[in-house]
């Protein structure tokens, strides 16, 4: 059971950031692929996606739940953030689905040569209201388990997380792990 809350919680938290994180959608320019001053064809320079502004103020649930030993988790925390993740990610899968099937719909309404623009702008609404409640459950799952930490348990992990990240070059941050592997693609262990 255990292993299933981790597996479940970690695909939670990858998507919910995969999403996060996506680029946006590249802007319509009036001038065709190849014609001078282009700047759509693959040498234009792509900013790299904005840092999470939140990143900082928050510990992701995966960190709390990997470092439960070492905080000393009360058995009351340790259930209580298994129930908000198991809860999160139903709500988190069923989200899913429909934003699929409203993008899909948004997919099709564009997809015609000649486009309703208040059909499209009220497919995109369900579409983004969908990605704001993702992010809304994202936030508040944050914000639930941050509020059962102490403040001891919140400075410990602030520590952990200054001491486990160094720059490996421009923007880059890994997380330094024991074993030499940067991190980031591996399920956290579960819950003694």
């Amino acid at each position: 059971m255990k292993a299933i809350i981790a597996i479940t919680f970690a695909t939670l938290l990858i998507v919910t950031v995969a999403i996060a994180q996506q680029p946006p959608q590249q802007p319509m320019h009036p001038h065709p692929p190849g014609i001078p001053g282009d700047m759509n064809g693959p040498q234009a320079p792509h900013p790299p996606p904005a840092p999470d502004p939140l990143a900082h103020l928050m510990f992701p649930p995966d960190m709390i739940l990997e470092h439960a030993r070492l905080l000393n988790l009360t058995e009351e925390q340790k259930t209580f953030m298994r129930s908000e993740v198991q809860k999160a990610t139903v709500t988190f899968q069923d989200l899913q689905w429909k934003l699929q099937d409203e993008t899909e719909a948004l997919h099709e309404t564009m997809k015609s040569s000649s486009v309703n623009e208040q059909q499209a702008l009220a497919q995109l609404d369900k579409v983004l209201d969908i990605e704001r409640q993702i992010k809304r459950l994202h936030i508040g799952l944050a914000v639930r388990l941050k509020n059962r930490l102490t403040p001891e348990q919140q400075e410990q992990l602030q520590k952990m997380r200054l001491d486990d990240v160094r720059p490996n070059g421009p923007g880059d941050m890994r997380m330094n792990r024991p074993d030499g592997n940067p991190g980031g693609d591996q399920i956290p262990p579960p819950i003694q």
